[in-house]
């Protein structure tokens, strides 16, 4: 009984769980899961470092200027007006037709004598071949009119030759008398044949009117007409003809109209500096001067119109935008020692201090380049520093992440 029992123990301690054996195995399939998941992980990370790293920093950024260029000016009238354009024209076509084609479109650049549109031009060319062909006639008549006349002359040498009694007084008359009629005929031929050019002219002329050209470079602001429809240089009433095929504007022709009270005129004088700003765009100052009081008022209003130039041409500048002028005075220098030093103005909060040093981040294209100055003096907000070149852009309260070679896009300037 012991054997048995012995032999039965050690059996069992052989036997295999089945618990075990399903267990073991498993084990290592969540490891595996584990350590993908943390390999993601870890890639995820690296990508997202890298693509914060190459992602454009915002900052804002002001120009280096030399001392002398540093003037404050002060605003001592405002007023409110439009931009307007002195070279603007609504064409149109010098004759009455159809419209055949209309080749520009609104917001299109044309050149000076770049086709608009073409007028249906069958009846000028049936009266330019006309005219034309009336000017070959009149230019064979013309050969036959001087091939009679050289006859009539050699007539005439012949008579006269034979005068004398060998002809009749009454023959060499008529040759006379021929040769005359055919010098008249001809030089009235002449005639007829500078007739019949200045027909042919005429006729291209107004051929040529069929023919609708821009008449200076500028852009189309309006399309007034359709390919189909009657345009004409007169109003026909009733609403069925066109006057104008479009409108151009010479956008560098444009300027600013302000109205200023009487009361205030004396304070503005031609080529006074002065700051435009859009009401579209409440945060861009443009530089602008005066270019002349127009000489005449407006009692309804006790107003006088003025215009300003614009000094900066800029795509964002529409005709009839409404605008605001501050007209400035200026005013002395922040020192004269700053004009006399050596240097360039940037403003404080461009100069940080890294490693001990005191740097500014200046602009290399779409990347920081770390450039060591040398602070000389403060005038109020600006510094005067050495080490950097006149016109250089520099980063604005740069941040301590940003790092020499970074890529940034400018938001201000």
């Amino acid at each position: 009984m012991a054997t048995e029992t012995d032999s039965a123990v050690l059996l069992d301690s052989l036997r295999i769980s089945r618990v075990e054996r399903d267990e073991a195995p498993s084990s290592r399939p969540r490891w595996l899961i584990v350590a993908g998941v943390a390999a993601a992980l870890v890639a995820g990370a690296a990508v997202l470092v890298l693509t914060q790293r190459n992602k454009p920093v915002a900052v804002d950024v002001a120009m280096a200027a030399p001392p002398a260029a540093n003037k404050s000016s002060a605003a001592i009238l405002q007023a409110t007006g439009y931009v307007t354009a002195r070279r603007s024209a609504t064409v149109s076509a010098q004759i009455t037709g159809s419209l055949r084609q209309v080749l520009i479109e609104e917001g299109e650049h044309v050149l000076a004598g770049q086709v608009m549109a073409q007028l249906d031009d069958t009846a000028q060319q049936s009266s330019l071949a006309q005219s034309q062909a009336q000017l070959h006639a009149a230019e064979a008549l013309l050969g036959q009119f001087e091939a009679q006349l050289e006859q009539a002359q050699r007539d005439l040498r012949r008579n006269e030759q034979l005068a004398g009694g060998a002809i009749a007084q009454q023959d060499l008359d008529n040759s006379r008398t021929q040769v005359r009629t055919m010098t008249a005929q001809l030089e009235s031929q002449r005639r007829q044949l500078e007739l019949a050019r200045a027909t042919v002219r005429s006729a291209e002329v107004q051929l040529s009117y069929t023919t609708i050209k821009a008449p200076f470079s500028g852009v189309v602001t309006a399309k007034a007409a359709q390919a189909g429809e009657i345009v004409s240089p007169m109003s026909a009433g009733g609403g069925f003809t066109r006057t104008g095929i479009g409108t151009i504007v010479d956008m560098d022709s444009l300027e600013i109209e302000v109205d200023v009270n009487e009361a205030y005129l004396h304070r503005i004088h031609r080529d006074q500096k002065a700051q435009a700003t859009l009401d579209a765009y409440a945060d861009w100052n443009i530089p602008a001067h005066v270019i002349t009081i127009i000489p005449t008022a407006d009692r309804s209003k006790a107003t006088v119109k003025v215009r300003v130039g614009i000094e900066q041409k800029d795509p964002r500048i529409l005709p009839d935008m409404g605008v605001r002028v501050s007209f400035l005075e200026d005013a002395p220098e922040p020192s004269s020692q700053a004009a006399a030093a050596k240097g360039v103005l940037v403003p404080s909060s461009a100069i940080v201090e890294r490693q001990g040093k005191q740097v500014v981040y200046a602009l290399d294209g779409e990347r920081t380049r770390i450039k060591s100055v040398v602070p000389v003096q403060a005038f109020g907000d600006l510094r005067l520093v050495e080490g950097l070149d006149t016109g250089a852009k520099v980063v604005l309260k740069p941040g301590a992440d940003l790092t020499d070679g970074a890529r940034v896009s400018v938001q201000r300037q």
